[in-house]
C-alpha cells in the first residue's frame, strides 16, 4: 500500500524531529511519536532487555511491530500524516540485518517518496536516559541514513538548521 501523504521524520536522535512533530500537533496536524523511544523507556521501566545496547534485535523487532500497527491504524487517513521515524529507520539499525518481516514491510507499506532528514545538529543534541550515542554515532547514524534511503526507494530531504517555525514552513512547503 501507498500513502503519499504519510511523511517520514528521520536523523539521528537529538535533531530536532520530536520538537516538529510536537510544534506540527499543536497546529493540527496528525502526528506520531517515535516508537523506538517508548519502547526503550517501557523497557527500562520493566528491567526489560530490549533496548539497543542489550539486544538490538528484539529492540527493532519491537519497534518494527509497533511501526507496522502505526501505518495500517492509519491507512484510511486521506490528510497529511506526519511520522517521527519510520519503516525504514530499523533497517540496518544496530548493524542488525533487518528481518524478513521489517523487509516485507518496506515493501508492502509505501510512506511518500521524500523522507525528511534531519542532520546532526551539536548544538541541540543532548544524551539522555533512551539516547546513549555519543557524537560520532550520531554522525554515523546520519550517513547511513543517506545511504539507504536511496537504496529503499526514497529520496532523503535535508532538512535546514533553524527555528522549530522555519523548519516547520520548510516541511509544510513540501508536502
Amino acid at each position: 500500500m501507498h500513502k503519499p501523504n504519510f511523511f517520514v521524520f528521520t536523523g539521528g536522535g537529538g535533531t530536532g524531529k520530536t520538537a516538529l512533530i510536537e510544534h506540527l500537533r499543536a497546529a493540527g496536524e496528525l502526528t506520531l511519536d517515535e516508537n523506538i523511544r517508548a519502547v526503550i523507556r517501557e523497557q527500562i521501566e520493566a528491567g526489560g532487555s530490549a533496548v539497543p545496547w542489550i539486544d538490538p534485535k528484539a529492540c527493532c523487532d519491537l519497534t518494527t511491530a509497533r511501526d507496522i500497527a502505526d501505518f495500517d491504524r492509519l491507512a484510511g487517513e486521506t490528510g497529511r500524516v506526519f511520522f517521527d521515524r519510520g519503516l525504514m529507520d530499523m533497517y540496518g539499525t544496530n548493524g542488525v540485518p533487518p528481518s524478513p518481516a521489517l523487509v516485507e514491510a518496506i515493501r508492502t507499506r509505501r510512506y511518500n517518496r521524500q523522507v525528511f532528514v534531519f542532520p546532526p545538529w551539536q548544538d541541540i543534541y543532548a544524551n539522555d536516559a533512551e539516547r546513549r550515542q555519543d557524537w560520532s554515532q550520531m554522525e554515523a547514524v546520519f550517513a547511513q541514513i543517506l545511504r539507504t534511503l536511496p537504496d529503499l526507494g526514497y529520496h532523503p530531504v535535508i532538512v535546514p538548521k533553524g527555528s522549530v517555525e522555519d523548519r516547520a514552513a520548510f516541511v509544510l512547503s513540501r508536502t
